[in-house]
C-alpha cells in the first residue's frame, strides 16, 4: 500500500502558557499543503519487526527514534502486527515547521489501521496519533483546523485559500522545537486568532497574524528576517514563518517566482488546492 502524507502551515502561533507536564498550551490555525512524502508498506520476513528504510531528504536520528517506528511498535504491542517494510520517500524538510514527521505518522497509523483491519474507531485513532505526537490528530482530518491544546486539540474550521498561490523557502536551518520553546516567554493573546483569520482578508493579516516565534529566532538566524523581507518585496499578500520554523511562507494572488532570487535554497511553489 502507498499513501501520501502531506505538510501544513501556521497561520499565526501564540504561545500561550507553559503546562505543568512541560508542555507548552498554544493557539494556532493549521492548514494543509501539497508537499508530499511517500510511504509504502510491503510484507517483510520475521514476526514483530518494521525494517525502515529512507529516501530523499536526510532525516535526523537512528530508525528507532523515527515516529512510524513508534507507531509500528505501538500497534504491534497490541496487535501483534506481522514483521513489514516502510519506504519513507522524504520530500517535506525536517525541522521546518511544516510537521512532515507528524503527517508521516498519522498517515502510516491509518495505513496501518486499513490494511490489516483493526476496525480502530476515529476516536482511538485520535488517542494512538496524541500519544505519538501533539501535531499528529491534526492530519486525520487533514482540514483547515483551529489548533489549541499542546498542538493536539483540532477543530475544524470553514478557511478556503483556493484561490491563492502558496511559496515556501526552505534556508536548510534546522531548528529545534524544544530550544525555541525556551526562548519564549509565553503570554495570552489579546484577540482570537481564528476570528481574525476568519474576518479580515488575507492582505490584512500581516497587521495582526503574528509567530511568536519569528522573534527569538530570527534573533538567532537573522537571515530568516532577511528572507521574509524578501518574499515580502516578491508581492506577497503575507508572509509567516511556520511553526517553530525555519520555513517561511508567502501567500500571494498570482504565481510567483523565487527561484531567482533564492538560487541556495529549496524553494517550493503551487497553488493552494482546496482541503485534501
Amino acid at each position: 500500500m502507498i499513501c501520501f502524507p502531506n505538510a501544513k502551515i501556521n497561520i499565526g502561533l501564540n504561545v500561550i502558557e507553559k503546562r505543568e507536564d512541560g508542555y507548552h498550551n498554544i493557539e494556532s490555525i493549521f492548514y494543509p499543503i501539497h508537499w508530499c512524502d511517500a510511504l509504502e508498506v510491503l510484507p517483510s520476513e520475521g514476526s514483530g519487526k518494521l525494517d525502515l528504510a529512507i529516501l530523499g531528504m536526510p532525516v535526523p536520528g537512528s530508525a528507532e527514534s523515527n515516529l512510524c517506528t513508534k507507531v509500528y511498535n505501538l500497534l504491534h504491542e497490541k496487535y501483534l502486527l506481522p514483521s513489514l517494510k516502510l519506504w519513507l520517500l522524504k520530500c517535506i524538510p525536517m525541522g521546518a515547521g511544516l510537521g512532515g514527521g507528524s503527517s508521516d505518522a498519522a498517515f502510516f497509523l491509518t495505513l496501518l489501521n486499513d490494511f490489516f483491519k483493526l476496525n480502530l474507531s476515529y476516536d482511538e485513532l485520535k488517542i494512538y496519533s496524541s500519544t505519538i505526537g501533539s501535531d499528529c490528530t491534526f492530519f486525520l482530518d487533514n482540514k483547515p483546523a483551529s489548533i489549541t491544546g499542546k498542538g493536539d486539540i483540532s477543530m475544524p474550521i470553514e478557511l478556503d485559500l483556493s484561490n491563492y498561490y502558496i511559496s515556501i523557502v526552505y534556508p536548510a536551518i534546522h531548528v529545534d522545537t524544544k530550544n525555541a520553546y525556551s526562548l519564549i516567554t509565553p503570554k495570552k493573546s489579546s484577540y482570537s486568532l481564528k476570528e481574525t483569520i476568519l474576518n479580515l482578508p488575507v492582505y490584512k493579516w500581516k497587521e495582526k497574524v503574528i509567530n511568536d516565534f519569528e522573534s527569538p529566532v530570527f534573533a538567532a538566524y537573522p537571515e530568516l528576517a532577511n528572507i521574509k523581507k524578501m518574499i515580502y518585496d516578491k508581492g506577497a499578500l503575507y508572509v509567516s514563518m511556520t511553526g517553530s520554523g525555519s520555513a517561511l511562507y508567502g501567500i500571494f494572488e498570482e504565481k510567483p517566482d523565487l527561484e531567482d532570487i533564492f538560487p541556495e535554497y529549496k524553494v517550493w511553489t503551487a497553488s493552494i488546492k482546496k482541503a485534501l
